[in-house]
């Protein structure tokens, strides 16, 4: 083999190498998930001062931030979600559903039952 060859394949070893650990890092890499959760609220006073300082806190301990959150809903399509959504991000579906395991959330929510119902969905991020 001549020096061109012998460098032209070491480029190409080389490539497929690079090729493979970025493929590598990508199939590692976690998207994050997001939980969205309608709620019919019955008492918005109660609501607000005894159960949301208590679940925002637990989402907190476990890792996971409010992303979005209100009354101020626009429906486009289909039924309205409720008086409430909130959508909050946690670094993948097993911090999520810790979260939803924990002690914290548990409590809070033996609070917010009494004033509201809830409808909670997990989603998978995308990569970007």
């Amino acid at each position: 083999m001549n020096i061109r060859s012998t460098g032209a394949l070491a480029s190409l070893a080389g490539a497929a190498i690079a090729t493979l650990a970025i493929q590598g890092l990508h199939a590692q890499s976690k998207l994050p998930v997001y939980v969205v959760t309608a709620v019919d609220i019955a008492d918005l006073d109660a609501y607000t001062k005894e159960y949301l300082p208590v679940i925002q806190a637990s989402i907190k301990a476990s890792g996971g931030r409010l992303i979005a959150a209100g009354q101020n809903i626009v429906t486009f399509e289909g039924e309205p979600p409720g008086t409430r959504v909130a959508i909050n991000q946690f670094d993948s579906l097993e911090a999520a559903q810790a979260w939803r395991a924990s002690t914290g959330y548990k409590d809070a929510r033996k609070i917010g039952e009494k004033y509201a119902k809830f409808r909670s969905y997990a989603v998978s991020g995308v990569p970007q």
